[in-house]
């Protein structure tokens, strides 16, 4: 598994909070430089150039800071950073003698030594190529960890997720989200199929919910009911990425066609900006958290709140589906309406030294059964939530299997040129200390959609859970 956008997600969502950042629980780590690695005392000022001290910077912050740092192989980063770097030497079709792998020892400090030294000669003799060629050694080193949290937030201005109220790509969803299309293609299941229609390109060309997509640039999207890596494409993550081509097929009319769309950016809904949306259907309660955002428990149990006024609830719906997660206090503050006294989920080391996260007993209990809605786009603290309410036989979970991306919590560390590291200092178990991260959080009542759902408007998951708390 490569770096996923899940940890970029994440990452994005504590540099907007980076005031608050907490301290991490390890010692900081400095390098030989001087510079310290530590948590952003606030939002980070202009970004400078990538170099070499950088590089050397976020080695020795992983090497501090990361939760199996004690048992990492550092040879591990610096042979994919240096892989890398001999890489796009070919790509700009060049190379220098001097970009030879030195011996590493395993000796962390010589080891980085041998490494700067041949860096330097090598990127001394392309000068017009030393800031792609550190770009693209860090970025490496930070995917060698294999941590669907660990990335290296950069190019800030060009984030996606830093557009206001804007949405970029395509303006569609489909049944494989873009965390798993770049993260987690393994978990998903054909046929692919448009879900949502957002807006953009995707509106403007008359797309529908249902509609299947047979193909994406000419490439099939499964084989032999494998997912390939035609899919990411659907999920470019920048609004200036190439168009894409589809090839469509509307089941309900047999039509067949084809459609080149252009990525940009486009006005999205303001349904699909709110974080907490709610509805009263019949006597459930009926609430959606697309991401535990700072206060998104509060603004959950004020609608639950809201809905029970003058009237008695059979219980709750809780839709978590595509909730990519954020923040673990406002899953566990959540969680903590529905159970008192409980453990709802572990940090741990390398070592297996276990700290639990428990319940807020100052959050009044609901006292309403409850059903959760998952799906494959449910992930970190999301699945933290849902692993709970199963663990802790709080309610049941209708709909899909979750993400499986719950390494651990991102900490964010500032580079010295004002870009983002961020990776977990520990690691995430569930409340029966089940490993969750790359198998995710199986379902109670396994309810998946189809293209035909999706196309007549019909929510199945929804529909069981109505069913359940009927009964």
């Amino acid at each position: 598994m490569t770096v996923s956008r899940i940890a970029t997600a994440g990452l994005a969502l504590l540099l907007a909070a980076a005031c608050t950042v907490p301290t991490p629980p390890r010692g900081q780590a400095g390098t030989a430089a001087g510079m310290v690695c530590a948590p952003p005392p606030g939002p980070p000022g202009p970004e400078t150039a990538t170099t070499i001290d950088v590089i050397e910077q976020a080695y020795f912050c992983i090497l501090g800071n990361y939760y199996s740092a004690a048992t990492l192989d550092a040879r591990q980063l610096l042979a994919a950073g240096f892989i890398a770097l001999t890489q796009e030497l070919n790509r700009n079709g060049r190379d220098v003698p001097e970009a030879t792998m030195p011996a590493l020892t395993g000796d962390r400090k010589a080891d980085w030594a041998a490494f700067e030294a041949v860096y330097r000669k090598t990127t001394d003799q392309v000068p017009g190529l030393r800031d792609k060629l550190a770009v693209v050694t860090l970025e490496a080193m930070v995917a060698a960890l294999d941590d669907n949290h660990a990335s290296w937030a950069h190019d800030i201005k060009r984030n996606p997720g830093y557009y206001d109220g804007d949405g970029e790509g395509l303006g569609l969803q489909t049944n494989v989200t873009g965390s798993q299309a770049t993260g987690n293609p393994g978990v998903a299941v054909p046929p692919l199929f448009v879900t949502t229609v957002q807006g953009g390109a995707v509106k403007a060309a008359g797309l529908r919910p249902g509609d299947v997509i047979e193909s994406v640039n000419g490439s099939a999207p499964f084989i032999d009911g494998k997912p390939t890596s035609a899919i990411a494409a659907l999920y470019p993550q920048y609004p200036e990425a190439r168009p894409v081509k589809l090839r469509l097929l509307r089941q309900s009319t047999g039509r067949r066609w084809s459609v080149t769309l252009k990525p940009g950016l486009y006005q999205r809904d303001l349904a699909a900006l709110q974080v907490v949306q709610s509805k009263l259907m019949d006597d459930t309660a009926y609430v959606r958290v697309r991401g535990f955002a700072p206060d998104s428990a509060t603004r959950a149990l004020r609608a639950i709140s809201r809905l029970r006024t003058g009237r008695t609830l059979n219980g709750v719906v809780l839709d978590l589906r595509g909730n990519g997660g954020g923040s673990p206090t406002e899953a566990a503050r959540l969680l903590s309406a529905f159970v008192h006294g409980k453990d709802t989920h572990y940090l741990c080391t390398a070592d297996s030294r276990c700290e639990s996260v428990r319940t807020d007993d100052t959050v009044e209990l609901l006292g309403l059964p409850l059903v959760v809605l998952t799906d494959r786009g449910c992930a970190s603290a999301c699945e933290h939530f849902g692993s709970a309410v199963k663990d802790l036989r709080i309610g049941r979970l209708v709909g899909t299997r979750t993400a499986g991306l719950m390494a651990g919590p991102t900490q964010p560390y500032l580079l010295s040129n004002n870009t983002m590291l961020g990776f977990p200092s520990r690691h995430g178990l569930g409340a029966n200390r089940e490993e969750i991260n790359r198998i995710g959080v199986a379902p109670d009542h396994h309810v998946p959609s189809t293209p035909q759902d999706a196309a007549a408007g019909r929510d199945p998951a929804l529909a069981k859970a109505l069913t359940l708390l009927h009964k």
